[in-house]
């Protein structure tokens, strides 16, 4: 596993620049951005892409998640500090703000090295304005790579999720079951399942992601930049399944 930096530039923002950032770029940085339903595997497969393609992966998850560590430290932004608020009462965060934030962290959009941008746009009107900014920081994406499975295989890897509250640990009652069914591997703790995992809220997860990004998969098929992978298989099969589309596609977009 290649080791990556720490994406300070883009987990903080502003002036903050990562530990360890590309001293050398390729001929043409590869510039991708990630969608798929939760449960899809999309982190996997980030993890993947940016091992192979030497690209850094760009969360606005793990922007958010640093949030409230950032706020107390004083590191973050009036906008970031905006976010928190509206995520502290449960009320998504505007695209306005989103976008704010994106921009706070244009460097990355930037960056020698390319990246992989997981989590925006999620509208087509967040779309739309990361194509602006693209254009004025002079680059482009380079695909957008779309992960589909059947919505009875997301509930059944979701619903099939079991948590520990101690450390956190998280199994599979099929594809990662603990040693001992309902308790911790690590600690002992009494496994349980949460509450959106449940196949009821599932599906309403599943009803409200695609009319979000119905437009969305539209938007960026008329533009030429979609490619659809099927995510059905191992992690190592669905990521040959990724180089596959992406060797087909690359020759005629490059």
């Amino acid at each position: 596993m290649v080791q990556r930096n720490d994406r300070a530039s883009w987990i903080t923002g502003g002036r903050v620049r990562c530990s360890d950032p590309p001293r050398t770029a390729p001929p043409k940085p590869f510039r991708f951005v990630l969608l798929g339903a939760p449960g899809v595997g999309k982190g996997t497969q980030a993890d993947l892409i940016g091992d192979h393609f030497r690209v850094c992966h760009l969360s606005t998850g793990d922007v958010f998640r640093a949030a409230k560590q950032l706020s107390a430290d004083g590191n973050a932004s009036p906008n970031l500090v905006k976010a928190l608020e509206y995520m502290r009462k449960g009320e998504l965060v505007p695209d306005e703000i989103v976008l704010e934030l994106i921009r706070e962290r244009s460097r990355c959009m930037t960056c020698c090295g390319g990246f992989i941008l997981d989590g925006f746009p999620r509208t087509v009107a967040q779309a739309e304005a990361l194509s602006e900014l693209l254009k004025e920081k002079g680059v482009s994406l380079t695909a957008v790579l779309n992960y589909q499975l059947p919505e009875e295989r997301l509930v059944a890897r979701l619903s099939g999720r079991r948590v520990c509250p101690d450390c956190r640990a998280v199994f599979h009652i099929s594809g990662h079951p603990p040693r001992k069914e309902g308790v911790c591997d690590h600690c002992g703790g009494s496994l349980y399942q949460r509450e959106d995992d449940s196949p009821e809220s599932i599906r309403v997860r599943m009803q409200q992601y695609e009319a979000n990004t119905g437009p969305l998969i539209r938007y960026y098929s008329h533009r030429g930049q979609l490619i659809t992978i099927e995510a059905e298989g191992s992690p190592e099969e669905i990521f040959q399944r990724t180089r596959d589309a992406l060797r087909q596609y690359l020759p005629a977009n490059q």
